[in-house]
C-alpha cells in the first residue's frame, strides 16, 4: 500500500507545519491544495512537498476532490492543517502499508487538544471517520456549506487517534462559531426554515444539557464547561441570525402602479 496525503489549506502558517512533520516517512506522497492563501501557508508546505497547488476555488469539496484527482497512489489519508498524526498511529500505518489490505478504507478516531488538556468526553471525541481510502471508492460532496466523504466501500477500524489542536483561545472559538452559524443560517433558509419560539427558548438549554451531562462533559472540566457553554451559544446564534436573514429578506417591495 502507497499512501498519497492530501491537505487543504487557506491562511495556516500557524498551524500546517507539525501536520507536515507528522506526515513525513509515513505517507508516500503529501499534497497541499491551497485555497490561495495570503500569508506564508505555500512556502511553509513547500519545505515538505513539491505538489503543492494553488486553486482559485473557495468551494471545500472542490478542493478535497481536486486533491484526490492529483494523488499518484489509489490510498488517501485525508488531512487538516490543525491536526497531526499521533506518534501511535504513524507505527499503526506503517504496518498496516506492510500488510495484505481487506478493506477499501479506514476510520480513524481524532482527539482534540483545547485550553490545555485533551478532550475525551463533552462530544468531542472519538469523532471517528473515515479518512483512509481507495480513490476509487471514495469522493467528497455535500450541500452548499458543508462537505462529506461519499464513501461506498468496506472499512475497518483504525485504534489510534488523529490529534488535533483545536481553538488557540476561546477568542479563536468565537470567530470559528460567528462563522459557521451565519453559514449554518444561509442554509436553513435555502431550505425556507424560519426560527420558532423553541429555538432560542429551548433548544440551546437542551444541546448544553447534552452536551454537559449526556455526553459527560463534566469529566473535562473547566474545558467541558466552556464546550457546552459555547456548543448552546451556537445554537442560539444560528437562528438568531436565520431571523436576521428573514427580516432583511422578507421586505416588501412597492407594487409598481399600473399603466
Amino acid at each position: 500500500m502507497k499512501i498519497s496525503a492530501v491537505i487543504v489549506t487557506y491562511n495556516n502558517e500557524k498551524k500546517i507545519e507539525p501536520c507536515l512533520q507528522s506526515l513525513t516517512g509515513v505517507v508516500d506522497e503529501i499534497i497541499v491544495v491551497d485555497s490561495q492563501s495570503t500569508d506564508y501557508t505555500r512556502k511553509i508546505a513547500s519545505y515538505f512537498t513539491d505538489k503543492v497547488f494553488k486553486h482559485p476555488s473557495t468551494d471545500y469539496a472542490e478542493l478535497k476532490n481536486f486533491g484526490h484527482r492529483a494523488a499518484a497512489y489509489n490510498w488517501i489519508l485525508s488531512m487538516e492543517p490543525d491536526e497531526r498524526l499521533s506518534t501511535e498511529l504513524r507505527l499503526e500505518l506503517l504496518r498496516l502499508k506492510n500488510q495484505p489490505v481487506e478493506a477499501d478504507g479506514f476510520s480513524i478516531p481524532r482527539i482534540s487538544f483545547y485550553l490545555g488538556r485533551w478532550i475525551r468526553y463533552s462530544g468531542w471525541y472519538p469523532n471517528r471517520r473515515v479518512r483512509l481510502y481507495n480513490k476509487d471508492k471514495g469522493c467528497w460532496t455535500g450541500e452548499r456549506f458543508r462537505v462529506f466523504l461519499n464513501f461506498s466501500g468496506k472499512a475497518k477500524k483504525l485504534r489510534h487517534p488523529i490529534e488535533h489542536l483545536a481553538f488557540s483561545s476561546i477568542s479563536e472559538h468565537i470567530l470559528y462559531l460567528n462563522r459557521l452559524t451565519g453559514h449554518r443560517a444561509q442554509e436553513l433558509y435555502a431550505r425556507r426554515k424560519k426560527a420558532r419560539f423553541y429555538h432560542f427558548y429551548l433548544l440551546p438549554f437542551l444541546k448544553f444539557f447534552s452536551t454537559y451531562f449526556l455526553k459527560f462533559g463534566f469529566l473535562d472540566g473547566y474545558a467541558g464547561l466552556v464546550i457546552s457553554a459555547m456548543s448552546a451559544y451556537s445554537v442560539f446564534l444560528r437562528y438568531a441570525k436565520l431571523k436576521e436573514i428573514w427580516r432583511k429578506g422578507e421586505k416588501i417591495e412597492p407594487v409598481p402602479c399600473s399603466q
